[in-house]
């Protein structure tokens, strides 16, 4: 067992399987295994921006592409593609290819992983800043294809 998970389960706990706090119930009976919150998925995450309408959320996740879009040649070159989470929700990714490498072998129907910055649109919003930051101001993030990661 783990540093972490020796912790939160106390010897005599009742509690060594996973992580989980032990509560001590009223009547002094043993402590009970209370195990940890489920997390929360980046698809609710996804899905919570944008009924929030809120931007600026550095998440990781994964979607299915859906649609190859033209490069973007207006300033900074993007490569553009509409990835399908879990969820259903769709998200633009904009993939700085003036800083990072193209995804040359994408396709309809690939799985893309992704760590990004999400903004808000009403189409199910952007992931963008998926490459290193040469000024190093901005967390550095990255596409997942096919085993190879592209930042």
């Amino acid at each position: 067992m783990g540093d972490r998970a020796r912790d939160l389960n106390p010897p005599n706990s009742g509690c060594y399987a996973r992580p989980c706090s032990p509560v001590q119930p009223r009547s002094g009976a043993a402590p009970v295994c209370q195990p940890p919150a489920p997390a929360v998925t980046s698809d609710q995450q996804l899905r919570s921006a944008f009924e929030r309408r809120q931007s600026n959320l550095q998440i990781a996740g994964s979607g299915t592409v859906i649609r190859l879009l033209p490069d973007d040649l207006e300033g900074s070159r993007h490569q553009r593609f509409i990835l399908r989470l879990r969820s259903g929700q769709t998200v633009l990714v904009t993939h700085n290819i003036d800083l990072a490498p193209r995804v040359a072998s994408l396709r309809v129907g690939d799985i893309v992983a992704f760590y990004g910055e999400y903004e808000w649109s009403e189409a199910g919003g952007v992931i963008h800043w998926t490459h290193h930051d040469p000024v190093g101001r901005h967390v550095a993030g990255w596409l997942k294809h096919k085993g190879k990661t592209y930042q």
